[in-house]
């Protein structure tokens, strides 16, 4: 970072020196006459002349359970009062490029200035931030580069859910017996046991999208469930009007392993809005990861599933026309599995079944740090 060198002439000092001094520029920061700091660029750029803010917290590579930046506020050594700032916050990444919208403009409290980005970044990666005061379009000297790690995650929004689990948290609501394997995922050990989800306001198109893995032709069950979608937190997905099941069935079923989704877009009782997928058979491995991926909108959805990442090899890929009428669940209930419905726990959830890295938006899913 630039900094000033100054100095100060004393009344008691020799004439030489004050002569010395008398013969300097005038000081860079010297407020014009109507208290105003704003003057000619420095070298740095900057034309606001005040200290550049101090950072406080995260530091030295910390990484913190949210993206809060907090610094300390800037101060004009050479105004009488300090006017009223606004202070610009600009995130980096881990080689010094400024991230894209990830810059927030804040008022200060006191003697520091807090602000909390709303940008999506890469989780659980290393990052850096600077901050700068600002008047107007006049700017002050950047401060020190900070570094971080960002926080693992996840959060959930009004229609948005970004949930790694394999950290040992979710955002959701546990329901039965599931366990946490560290750095792995969530597993749901019996056929009624689920993660619970909800949106505030209903996600019509997105995608929902999940690695999972434990799960071949040998689990119990029958229609059992990845994961679902419903209007309601109801027990019976059955008939609900916008049921949304993505199944792979289990050992009690015909085809162990075959993988079929139904979706309902907004009347159970009519056989226009019921949209099944290809019911295909698929072989599995309890030992490998798979990248289940649920894309819909009005008119049509389609279900991709991938073998070990995002980007593997295509196992099973069913697309199909769903009509005009959109899907606008109230409430919005998303689940990993499924509550037992009218049929029980046989067609519930995958006892066994591991997960890590959901996704739910609108927007395309992003790079999670383990994929």
């Amino acid at each position: 970072m630039f900094q000033k060198s100054f100095v100060l002439c004393s009344a008691t000092a020799l004439l030489a020196v004050a002569v010395a001094c008398s013969k300097s520029s005038p000081s860079p920061v010297s407020p014009a006459a109507n208290g105003s700091l704003v003057g000619e660029a420095a070298a740095d750029g900057s034309t606001l002349k005040v200290t550049a803010p101090t950072p406080q917290s995260p530091v030295n590579g910390a990484q913190p359970q949210t993206l809060t930046l907090v610094a300390g506020a800037s101060t004009a050594p050479f105004a009488g009062a300090l006017p009223s700032l606004t202070y610009e916050f600009q995130v980096l990444t881990s080689a010094g490029t400024p991230i894209s919208a990830c810059t927030t403009t804040v008022s200060p409290s006191g003697n520091t200035v807090t602000a909390n980005p709303s940008c999506t970044i890469e989780f659980d990666a290393n990052h850096r931030w600077r901050a700068r005061a600002r008047m107007g379009n006049a700017f002050g000297p950047w401060s020190p580069e900070a570094t971080f790690r960002s926080p693992i995650g996840g959060y959930i929004t009004a229609n948005e859910i970004y949930d790694p689990l394999y950290n040992g948290l979710t955002v959701g609501s546990r329901s039965g017996s599931t366990t946490f394997i560290a750095n792995t995922g969530l597993r749901t050990n019996t056929q009624d046991s689920y993660v619970t989800y909800s949106f505030s306001q209903p996600l019509q198109a997105g995608e929902i999208s999940v690695m999972v893995t434990g799960i071949d032709e040998g689990n119990p069950g029958d229609k059992t469930k990845v994961f679902s979608m419903q209007e309601g937190f109801g027990n019976d997905i059955t008939d609900n009007d916008y049921r949304v099941t993505i199944e792979k069935r289990g050992a009690q079923y015909v085809t162990p392993g075959a993988v079929t989704w139904r979706l309902i877009t907004g009347e159970a009782s009519d056989h226009g809005r019921i949209f099944d997928g290809d019911r295909i058979g698929v072989a599995f491995s309890d030992e490998r990861w798979y990248f289940w991926q649920f894309k819909w909108q009005t008119g049509s959805a389609q279900l991709i599933v991938r073998e070990d990442s995002p980007n593997g090899r295509v196992i099973y890929n069913s697309s199909k026309g769903t009509g005009g009428n959109p899907y606008r669940p109230v409430p919005h209930v998303i689940r990993l599995g499924q509550i037992p419905g009218r049929a029980g726990p046989i067609d519930a959830s995958i006892p066994g079944a591991v997960y890590k890295n959901l996704w739910v938006s609108s927007k395309p899913r992003p790079t999670f740090p383990n994929e």
